[in-house]
């Protein structure tokens, strides 16, 4: 009865002392703080032995929910409090449970029924019950105090979870072999390993190696839900927020299983939470909760972040790459790789740090980095010399830390006044890695590297400025140089700065802002290479496997996820669903979740879809308000000319031509490529505005449009301008033919003159004046020349010989005439047989 008493009391100092305790527990472990700085560090051995206490309150907070009652058995005030504290969170899943159940309607209250069978409805539905619970837990803590037997596992779990291990070890690795590592957790799967059979699953869902079988997945998740693996409840929450495997799209339900996981520790769960927590999606938006979930998660990969910045997240919108497509990333590699080959020594440098970090077109490879930054450092490149360095100081799978080599290099580095270089003698120096600790040495060198800019010279004199560490704590210089680190994407910056603004410290607090850091952290953590993994998929057309991996980072709150699904299923590239209104539908809220991040090419679709009403019902108020918010937040051209053409219209508001000219305007400013649409548009404006003028003139009833067609004036535009551009570009093709005959029958001019010349000269023996009038008038039958040779042979025999100058007038004109009219191929085939007859005469 004491026990409960003191259990009841533990609760009440909890609720109160709760917030402080938290911000005085991270701020004593400097390892929270500064991840790259050992925990081991402490200012005093006294303020070590004096902080005890809080550090294990440190280590409690970081527990998860199966950890409780794990302490040690003389510790009863701990395990209370981890009791204590897993109930309060228990409740508070309680209290959302209740509140979802609570609100359900229509088709989904069979679902009601379900969510009563929960534990979470069935043990805590009252503040009495929660009480009990209490009890229960802190006697079984008791209980648990007493030694107890454990049952050694069977020769097939112990192989179960060997394979196990082994397969998550090798989906560890960037290049081992995936399918080999599916294989092994098959086998751990068919012998009833419970995380193997979720793993499992998971593959089925997301198309992993294997076909998709969701129906599959959904048993496997069903049942191990109820032996209590986040891994499942964390399934079941997707399943139930995509609507495959045979589950209806249930937020509620999804929100469920979400809190259930979340309560496991369940990473991808927690960040999910603080994504809805703080966008407000389907639950009540509030900053409080997000930070706490968020927290965790920044935490995790914060801890997991080396002495670089992390891995490079690259994420590629595949709206954007279909409007800019950019150029092939492999060819530029390739080309820097011949460069590097030839000796080039940037080149060498610049691909080093390609495999170093890992990118779009490499995968991470540090034996390849190695490589090229040997090649480099062999030529006394300064760079290569200082990633050499750390390379071996961090090690990884195929290179051993190596203290002494690294700091050969850094130094080597440093020497020649490289900042990376200067950067890692700092480290060494501050941790005492196999140099002895000097910070006043490292204060020196980080200083020296963050007057160059160099991020890891800012990011660890902020670490000292805030810890205090060889130098006096100053909260706003640590502020400034966490600051300058955050501008160049490290992680830990963003870590540090949401830590400061999550607790006030050196600032005013602010939730949003720490809300809005922490999230960043927890993106960049190791699951964010997916977004890589789906783009291959993308590229090598494996729509729906792309489709479902963005479709799982979409619900963990990755914008570029949530707009690359939406693209996907906007497309119709996705054969998962059959119903294209169901696809539209899935669209339409993926494209509002990434709108609502910002991302103006997302609002202006939504406004699209506002518009014509897929997957929505129509509505020109929002449509506008979308547009008007791209345009103007994001300066989004297409936003801009969607937005004058609705106040050319009136569409939603109140029609403005004055206006609309405006915003064409601001597009064909904004982007070049919006000029000829909006020369369109302004062409067309001019029209109606003239036509509205010649409206209210005397004459209106001539120029009266119908009202049909002046709601499709611009339809009718396109037609006559596309009219009037055919008949151009007909006309100019009929006067490019007739210039290449005119060009033709030039160069036939001089060739007929000569023959005509070579006739006339050619006179027969025995010739009279008639023949060679003949002749000339006949040889000369292929060109309109003709005619003036044998007008000018028929007028000098005219001259000659009077007698027989009407026959060969009468000659030459029907010569002449036959020949100028006539061009036909029959009646040139009939010309040699007359000019034969003509020379056979005087033969004879």
């Amino acid at each position: 009865m004491k026990l409960g008493l003191i259990a009841i009391a533990a609760i009440l100092l909890i609720v109160q002392t709760s917030q402080w305790e938290t911000a005085t527990a991270e701020l004593q472990g400097p390892e929270v703080v500064s991840p790259s700085v050992d925990a081991t560090e402490k200012s005093s051995s006294n303020k070590d032995k004096e902080d005890g206490d809080s550090s294990s309150t440190n280590k409690l907070d970081r527990e998860t929910p199966e950890s409780v009652g794990r302490g040690e058995a003389s510790d009863v005030p701990s395990n209370l409090r981890k009791a204590s504290k897993y109930i309060d969170d228990q409740m508070e899943a309680a209290k959302a449970a209740a509140q979802i159940a609570a609100n359900i309607q229509g088709s989904e209250a069979d679902g009601k029924n379900k969510l009563l069978k929960f534990a979470i409805f069935e043990r805590l539905w009252s503040e009495e019950v929660v009480r009990k619970k209490l009890q229960e837990e802190i006697l079984l803590l008791e209980a648990r105090q007493q030694p107890q037997e454990v049952l050694d596992p069977t020769p097939e779990q112990v192989e179960a979870e060997s394979m196990y291990e082994n397969a998550m070890e090798m989906l560890s690795k960037p290049n081992s072999d995936k399918r080999v590592a599916f294989t092994l957790i098959r086998k751990a799967a068919e012998m009833k390993h419970s995380k193997a059979r979720a793993e499992l699953a998971w593959a089925k869902v997301l198309g992993h190696y294997m076909d998709f079988d969701f129906e599959y997945a959904a048993t496997e998740f069903d049942e191990l839900a109820k032996e209590g693996l986040p891994e499942a409840n964390m399934g079941l929450a997707f399943l139930y927020s995509v609507g495959v495997g045979g589950k209806n799209v249930s937020q509620p339900l999804a929100l469920i299983h979400l809190t259930l996981a979340a309560l496991g520790d369940h990473t991808y769960a927690q960040m999910a939470l603080g994504y809805r927590y703080s966008f407000g999606i389907n639950v009540p938006a509030s900053c409080e909760k997000s930070l706490t979930y968020y927290k965790k998660v920044a935490k995790k990969v914060a801890q997991k972040v080396t002495f670089s910045s992390g891995p490079l997240v690259h994420r590629v919108r595949l709206l954007d790459e279909l409007e800019n497509p950019g150029s092939q990333e492999t060819e530029i590699v390739d080309y820097y790789q011949l460069l590097a080959d030839k000796g080039d020594v940037q080149s060498q440098v610049g691909l080093g740090q390609l495999y170093y970090q890992g990118g779009k077109a490499i995968q991470q490879d540090h034996q390849k980095a190695l490589e090229y930054f040997t090649l480099a450092a062999n030529a006394g490149n300064a760079i290569g010399y200082a990633f050499l360095g750390k390379l071996y100081l961090e090690g990884s799978e195929h290179i051993k830390a190596d203290n002494e080599t690294a700091f050969k290099y850094f130094s080597k580095a440093a020497n020649l006044g490289d900042p990376v270089g200067q950067s890692g003698l700092g480290l060494m120096y501050l941790k005492g890695l196999g140099v002895p600790k000097d910070p006043l040495k490292a204060l020196n060198y980080f200083t020296m590297a963050a007057d160059q800019g160099w991020v890891d010279g800012q990011l660890m004199l902020g670490n000292m400025y805030f810890t205090g560490n060889g130098v006096k704590a100053d909260f706003k210089l640590a502020l400034k140089y966490f600051n300058l680190a955050s501008q160049s994407g490290h992680v830990l910056a963003y870590y540090n700065l949401g830590f400061m603004h999550a607790y006030g410290i050196g600032m005013l607090r602010s939730c949003p802002a720490a809300v809005e850091f922490f999230k960043n952290v927890a993106e960049r953590g190791r699951w964010s290479t997916n977004l890589m993994h789906a783009y291959s998929d993308y590229k090598n057309y494996r729509i729906n496997e792309a489709y479902m991996q963005y479709a799982l980072l979409a619900e963990l709150g990755y914008e570029v996820a949530q707009s690359n699904a939406a693209f996907l299923l906007d497309r119709g590239d996705v054969s998962i669903f059959h119903d294209r209104n169901e696809e539209l539908i899935r669209a339409f809220y993926y494209w509002k979740r990434a709108a609502s991040q910002g991302y103006s090419a997302a609002q202006v679709k939504l406004g699209d879809y506002y518009y014509y009403g897929w997957g929505t019902n129509v509505d020109f108020e929002t449509a506008a308000a979308l547009y008007r918010k791209a345009s103007e937040q994001q300066y989004n051209a297409q936003a801009m000319f969607n937005l004058g053409y609705m106040h050319e219209k009136g569409l939603g508001m109140k029609k403005d031509w004055h206006l609309a000219k405006r915003l064409y305007d601001l597009a064909a400013v904004t982007n070049a490529d919006a000029k000829v649409p909006v020369a369109i548009a302004l062409l067309k404006l001019q029209l109606l505005a003239k036509m509205e003028s010649i409206k209210e003139s005397p004459y209106k009833f001539i120029f009266y449009l119908d009202e049909n067609i002046a709601a499709n004036w611009d339809l009718y535009m396109i037609t006559i301008l596309t009219l009037l551009l055919g008949f151009i570009m007909y006309t100019r093709r009929t006067h490019e033919q007739r210039q290449q005959a005119d060009n033709n029958q030039a160069q036939a001019q001089p060739d007929a003159n000569a023959n005509a010349v070579n006739n006339e000269n050619i006179v027969p023996n025995g010739a009279n004046d008639n023949e060679i009038a003949t002749t000339a008038s006949v040889t000369t039958t292929d060109t309109a020349v003709a005619s003036s040779a044998t007008t000018s042979t028929s007028s000098s025999t005219l001259n000659t010989t009077t007698s027989s100058s009407t026959p060969l007038s009468t000659t030459a004109s029907s010569t002449t005439t036959t020949t100028t009219t006539n061009t036909s191929p029959k009646a040139t085939a009939s010309l040699p047989s007359a000019s034969s007859n003509s020379t056979a005469d005087p033969t004879e």
